[in-house]
């Protein structure tokens, strides 16, 4: 015979227990409320018996009425005790959501986990003098170094295990890919995923950092790019690009990622092509080498590190600039890789000219280059050129990026550039004003207008050179950008149609004219799926590894010397929680699963 399951029988607390036996219905439980004990099963004997061996002599004096009250002394007693437990509860989770908001903040920072310790005692320094009476919520906040490490590393599974569920649902996705070294030599390569759903919400994100523990190869970065794809389940058949620093491990179409990406996509029977960029701003900074203008800007940096290395000179500079009452303030020290140091330096060079030539000379240096009036038309032409560089560079610098408006910024300035090479060669100087200055202080016959124009020219055909590759996707750009003025006899056609339809909607018109080109996409109708997937494809490309030299730059504050022992896991968390853009830690979910929900007993009947 079957064994009967006692929840099947609907057994129900009936009332006159109460006075009774001093039992009461606690969420459908049976609880004794002089002892707080519980009965394994509710039914009338297993209440009398616990009554009668555990209270009976105590209360068998009592009348019904007699107990009617006790009950109601032990309901109130039991409800205080119930709000006292809620409070600290509440102020248990409080707690445990402020060290989750405190360990996010100094991964994000970049600061130690002992800075959590530290942290702590600042709070409760300011608790005591605005809010005394609530310091014990403050010493309840778990800050230690290993509450910390804990608290990052579930703040970042919790991102990775987001970006796996928002993975499946991409229509499309490409990837940036960079290598750099941290402070102990070792590979870093970082990948980034920026990937399209089928609502064309983009979510960028860092995909994973792997260390290259050896070599560097073409065949190292792809396998560990490939383990990442497998890994996070993502379809190869919808990988659509793939944006590299341009090296040649990188860049190879046998032997390099590349080729060995474009091989791996063609067993897996991908139908679409992999479109691969070398970044927009490696390209632009490569292009402004053409101008072969090394030995102007040597001579600035051999000047300005004997000014700025030696503290004496500093000093000496700083105050011959005080002396002769100069507003221009100080030099900079000058940053080989970043195009805004090149500008600052070279500005401030260019205005400080005449006082660095006087302090040279008082130094015993020779300074008969700051004389030549030929080197200081250079000067002035290399200053305006690179403050123009400086400013595309900060178009193309940030993430969210759309590679439509990155390659409409290039494509403005290499339109600037034809025109600057007309104006300069007519003797118009209006763009370039340090030019305008030196000009008026040099003889006429010294600055030539058509050598500075063919450096102009020069520049604008290795930008051409240099971007043919974005020429090639012109249309596709032009889809997103502009849909309503492509020409349907050229579109591919298996979007014609759709395209028809869409050039002859006014409300898609009207719609598009309000919210822009990268938002108006999200509105194209879900009858019109090609049109979509091409949408998709063009707002998921990477058009520059930017992303990848942030983390870079997220690696150095890190990996300092005094943290280079940092463990693997720690360090990949913090990278994951301190990059995160598209999504946001949840950090309730994360403190309910500590805590826990209020337990259900403490709701009375």
């Amino acid at each position: 015979m079957a064994k009967r399951k006692v929840d099947f029988e609907n057994r129900c607390f009936q009332k006159r227990w109460e006075a009774e036996y001093l039992f009461a219905n606690i969420d459908g439980k049976a609880m004794c409320l002089v002892c707080g004990a519980h009965v394994a099963v509710l039914k009338k004997y297993n209440m009398r018996r616990h009554y009668e061996t555990k209270h009976e002599d105590k209360y068998k004096h009592m009348d019904i009425q007699q107990k009617l009250k006790k009950v109601e002394e032990f309901k109130k007693s039991l409800m205080v005790k119930l709000c006292m437990s809620r409070k600290a509860a509440s102020q248990s989770e409080a707690a445990v959501k402020a060290s989750f908001i405190v360990a996010e903040e100094i991964a994000k920072s970049g600061r130690p986990f002992t800075e959590g310790e530290f942290l702590k005692r600042c709070m409760i320094k300011v608790c005591e003098v605005l809010c005394p009476d609530q310091k014990q919520a403050f010493f309840n906040v778990s800050l230690s170094r290993n509450t910390v490490a804990g608290k990052i590393c579930e703040l970042a599974t919790d991102l990775q295990i987001q970006l796996f569920e928002r993975g499946k649902n991409f229509i499309a996705y490409s990837l940036a890919v960079d290598v750099s070294t941290d402070i102990t030599g070792m590979g870093q390569l970082t990948i980034f995923i920026r990937g399209v759903d089928s609502s064309l919400c983009v979510t960028e994100e860092l995909l994973d950092m792997r260390l290259m523990h050896g070599t560097t190869t073409g065949k190292d970065i792809f396998e560990a790019v490939s383990k990442c794809v497998n890994d996070m389940k993502l379809p190869w058949d919808k990988l659509t690009g793939l944006t590299t620093d341009g090296a040649p491990s990188m860049c190879g179409e046998e032997s390099g990622l590349v080729g060995r990406m474009r091989e791996k996509m063609k067993r897996e029977n991908c139908i679409g092509e992999l479109i691969v960029y070398h970044s927009i701003i490696h390209q632009e900074t490569l292009c402004g080498k053409v101008l072969k203008m090394e030995h102007i800007m040597n001579t600035v940096i051999e000047i300005v590190n004997f000014i700025r290395a030696k503290g004496l000179n500093h000093c000496q500079f700083k105050s011959f600039l005080e002396e002769i009452y100069s507003e221009l303030g100080d030099l900079p020290y000058h940053t080989e890789v970043r195009w805004p140091s090149h500008e600052k330096v070279l500005s401030r060079f260019f205005e400080l000219r005449e006082v660095i030539c006087q302090f040279m000379a008082s130094k015993g240096k020779d300074s008969t280059v700051l004389q030549d009036e030929e080197w200081l038309c250079e000067l002035a032409f290399l200053c305006d050129i690179t403050k123009h560089l400086t400013a595309l560079n900060l178009q193309l610098q940030g993430r969210d990026r759309v590679i439509t408006d990155m390659y409409d910024a290039v494509n403005a300035f290499q339109v600037k550039l034809q025109l600057w090479d007309i104006q300069m060669k007519q003797g118009n100087l209006s763009h370039f004003p340090c030019c305008q200055t030196i000009i008026n202080q040099v003889s006429t016959t010294v600055f030539s207008h058509t050598y500075f124009g063919d450096k102009l020219n020069t520049l604008h055909m290795e930008f051409t050179r240099r971007f043919v590759k974005f020429e090639g996707q012109k249309f596709n750009f032009e889809l997103l950008s502009n849909p309503f003025a492509i020409d349907v006899g050229k579109a591919p056609i298996n979007i014609q149609m759709e395209l028809i339809e869409l050039q002859c909607s006014s409300t898609l018109k009207a719609k598009y004219d309000s919210v822009g080109p990268v938002r108006f996409s999200r509105f194209i109708p879900k009858t019109m799926p090609q049109l979509r997937l091409q949408a998709a494809r063009m707002l998921c490309m990477f058009g520059s590894t930017y992303v990848c030299e942030h983390v870079f730059f997220v690696i150095k504050v890190n990996k300092n010397a005094h943290r280079s022992l940092l463990t693997d896991e720690h360090f990949h968390s913090i990278l994951r929680v301190s990059t995160a853009q598209n999504l946001t830690s949840n950090i309730d979910e994360l403190v309910r699963k500590k805590i826990g929900q209020t337990s259900a007993s403490d709701k009375m009947a």
